[in-house]
């Protein structure tokens, strides 16, 4: 018997049959078992062996579930995989619960049904049941037992077969004629796969009523595809004395101007809650400005939008997407997470929140097989930020560097004033390829389309993958915690003298073949040529070593140092569930004060000149104030440097080097003298975007005045957040271009609205230069 099966102990039984004693003593696993009661007879007398209890054990959590899935079956049931509990000394699953499919509320098709079975992590390592509740309050379906059978004797034969998914997700009841739907409001029908009409037979009209805004939703959804259209989300509103939601929109998916696909369709339903509880249509407007489609294309969207008001409903082996059985062993392809469940709730509320306060506020769910996988949102201030500084960004998944109970990431970049800020976050199912290439796909179309340069993330191949696949031409650079765990993770053994050769090896090569030389020859010394981190680390030394990295813009984040977490330790890895959007909140809150407070910083002080240079005060006038001590540094060591002039033509050549120093600091400037193009073999502006010291001394030596426009990047300006980035006036594509130019403008129209909505006065000024300046755009008065 293989040990992979699954078994359970301590099994009960009033029957007396040496065949089943024997069982027994032998703790045979289930699918051994089962063939042996005669699960197709409603007469069999092995019935109660298949009966849960209190003290019944399983080696695994999906050893119970599978068992009580069986039952389930038998009595005429589904079950749904309900609340787990972790430990709060390690964050590991101590114990599960798996309930009846119709507990709960959450749908029309529930009951709030009770039953259920909760197992326990003991310190064997077995999980027992510790709570069974037997009774429901809704009528059993007809039996499966014969179905189970069969499925045992499959397994017992180890032959592999494949169950399909069933779906899972009703965005409406299917109700026969003549059926009167659970909520005894909506009464819509779908026609047989035979049929040739879908239709609804209840109109939305003023005064239809709903038991909950899910049930509303769901009603809208089912006609508007039959009538030819999409809906979405739209605005909602809550109550000024407790904060509760009183009333929400759903509007048709072509309302608004956010996306060139929208149209300002003005078609929507509002529902409004009662004192009763009930929500109930109080406005409705029918008409659209645009073609309606066909139901299929509408369909189709709707599969593959999967939009809100998801129901999970995990039942039992019919329910699972596709299953193997083999070699005795239950092999499931179903991607499992608790984000649906646990957090989707949560944050729903606090998105639509967000959408209603802000017009640029972005989210996204994964969808997979009707459950909800991965999670992601940005709000309009890090989608403005992006436009800005989205050439160079940090993927920060540093919850994986233990146990954690929220695997929330971020996007992050860096600021004019070297500040990190937020491009966006996440909560990401499963760290499969498929997450994370659905993740950056989502996050690029949230920003417009426009690649970064550069994205610093871990070594994980999934995420290789999918940077690969997503961000084509995007420089990946590993992140440095990762790397230094895993040097002394495989390097702990080797002499302590090897560390320093290696630190010299990866940190001063200056070109390919010395970085060769010098790896080969520290492999071969030491004995680790066979070392397989190490050769796996030298296939993707691109991505880690700084030779390779120079040349790509990373705005000047350090190489040899750890990144700081954007939420600092108010967001992490442990943070629960309760008080994940309050701490998220102030997290944020707290570095957008910090920004503020630098550019104001920026708009009233200046920084003391040190040198007479006209080059420092043309830098001290357009850059920002820690942008300026870089260079205010660079220019300051360029006086310890000599300048040699090595080659002359229409590109002259000088060698670099600091005073006696010897051949330990010397780099190679190339400058073309007609148009005062010029390069480093330092390579500090291709990295960081300032120019370093071996350049500003051979300004010095051609007295060069003034540094050329090209090389003050517009990013590193005061005036760096208004207008267009520099990608825009050197050619961009438009797509891109034009998405800078509506968030220029969006984030200064909501400046402007904000400073004129203070006053009556402020505002009738705020309407005058409005109407101005619409004539002056050309735009007809209304």
């Amino acid at each position: 018997m293989g040990s992979s099966s699954t078994h359970f102990t301590d099994i009960r039984s009033s029957d007396t049959d040496s065949k089943i004693e024997e069982c027994v003593n032998n703790a045979y696993p289930l699918r051994m078992l089962m063939p042996s009661m005669n699960i197709g007879s409603t007469d069999d007398e092995g019935e109660s062996i298949l009966e849960p209890y209190v003290g019944l054990a399983f080696d695994s959590a999906d050893g119970a579930r599978e068992f009580y899935t069986l039952y389930a079956a038998r009595m005429g049931f589904k079950v749904r995989i309900g609340q787990l509990y972790r430990s709060r000394t390690d964050g590991t699953v101590s114990a599960r619960r798996f309930v009846c499919s119709k507990e709960g509320f959450q749908t029309s098709t529930r009951t709030g049904c009770a039953a259920l079975i909760r197992v326990q992590r003991r310190d064997s390592g077995k999980w027992v049941i510790d709570l069974f509740l037997k009774s429901h309050n809704h009528d059993l379906g007809p039996s499966e037992g014969n179905h189970s059978l069969i499925l045992q004797q499959k397994i017992l034969t180890a032959k592999p077969v494949e169950v399909f998914h069933r779906p899972k997700n009703k965005l409406i009841e299917e109700v026969e004629d003549g059926r009167p739907c659970p909520s005894g409001v909506i009464t819509a029908k779908r026609s047989k796969p035979n049929g040739d009409e879908m239709q609804c037979e209840v109109e939305p009209s003023a005064g239809l009523g709903f038991n909950s805004a899910n049930e509303a939703y769901q009603f809208y959804h089912a006609y508007a595809e039959n009538t030819g259209f999409r809906i979405r989300i739209g605005q909602l509103f809550r109550s000024k004395l407790d904060g509760s939601i009183t009333s929400r929109r759903f509007v048709c998916s072509r309302e608004g101007f956010q996306h060139p696909s929208r149209v300002g369709c003005g078609a929507f339903m509002r529902i409004k809650r009662q004192e009763s509880g009930r929500w109930v249509v109080d406005r409705l407007e029918k008409h659209h400005n645009h073609e309606l489609e066909s139901q299929q294309e509408v369909q189709k969207k709707n599969l593959s939008a999967s939009k809100k008001f998801i129901e999970e409903e995990n039942g039992g082996l019919d329910d699972e997407d596709i299953v193997d059985i083999n070699n005795g062993n239950l092999v499931k392809r179903r991607r499992e997470n608790h984000i649906g469940s646990d957090w989707y709730t949560v944050l729903f509320d606090y998105f639509q929140t967000k959408q209603a306060e802000d017009t640029g506020f972005f989210y996204a769910v994964e969808v997979d097989n009707g459950s909800c996988m991965s999670i992601f949102w940005a709000d309009g201030r890090s989608r403005f930020s992006c436009s800005q500084f989205g050439d160079a960004i940090i993927f920060d998944t540093s919850y994986r560097k233990g146990i954690y109970l929220v695997p929330f990431a971020s996007f992050i970049g860096i600021n004019h004033n070297r500040q990190p800020v937020l491009l966006g976050c996440a909560l990401i199912a499963d760290e499969s390829e498929m997450s994370f290439t659905w993740l950056f796909q989502t996050w690029l179309r949230a920003m417009s389309g426009r690649h970064p340069l550069s994205i610093i993330a871990d070594q994980d191949n999934a995420i290789q993958e999918a940077i690969i696949q997503v961000f084509p031409g995007t420089h990946h650079r590993f992140s440095m915690w990762q790397i230094k765990a895993k040097e002394c993770e495989h390097l702990s053994s080797v002499h302590s003298s090897f560390h320093f050769e290696y630190g010299k090896c990866i940190n001063q090569s200056q070109t390919s073949d010395e970085f060769d030389t010098a790896w080969n020859s520290l492999l071969c010394r030491y004995g680790l040529k066979d070392n397989t981190w190490l050769k796996a680390m030298y296939e993707k030394r691109q991505c880690w070593v700084p030779l390779y990295l120079r040349a790509t813009f990373f705005a000047g984040i350090p190489l040899n140092g750890n990144i700081e977490s954007f939420f600092g330790t108010r967001v992490n890895a442990q943070t629960p569930l309760t008080e994940f959007v309050p701490r998220y909140e102030k997290g944020l809150e707290r570095r957008r004060e910090e920004e503020l407070k630098e550019n104001f910083n920026c708009s009233i002080l200046n920084a003391y000149l040190q040198t007479k240079e006209p080059v420092e005060e043309q830098c001290r006038r357009l850059y920002t104030l820690s942008i300026f001590r870089i260079f205010q540094k660079e220019l300051l060591q360029s006086y310890s440097y000599l300048g040699f002039k090595i080659y002359e033509a229409d590109i002259v050549r000088y060698l670099v080097r600091k005073c006696g120093n010897g051949d330990d600091d010397k780099s190679t400037v190339t400058i073309r003298v007609s148009n005062h193009n010029v390069g480093c073999s330092c390579q500090m502006f291709e990295f960081e975007g300032v120019l370093c010291r071996h350049v500003l001394r051979v300004f010095q030596i051609l007295e060069i005045k003034e540094v050329p426009s090209r090389y003050i990047l517009r990013r590193w300006r005061k005036n760096a957040e208004y207008g267009l980035p520099p990608y825009s006036e050197s050619g961009g594509r438009p797509q891109e271009v034009n998405a800078s130019m509506v968030w220029s403008l969006r984030e200064e129209a909501w400046k402007y609205i904000e400073a004129g909505a203070t006053s009556l006065e402020k505002h009738k000024l705020a309407y005058e230069i409005l109407h101005e300046g619409r004539l002056k755009l050309g735009c007809p008065p209304r």
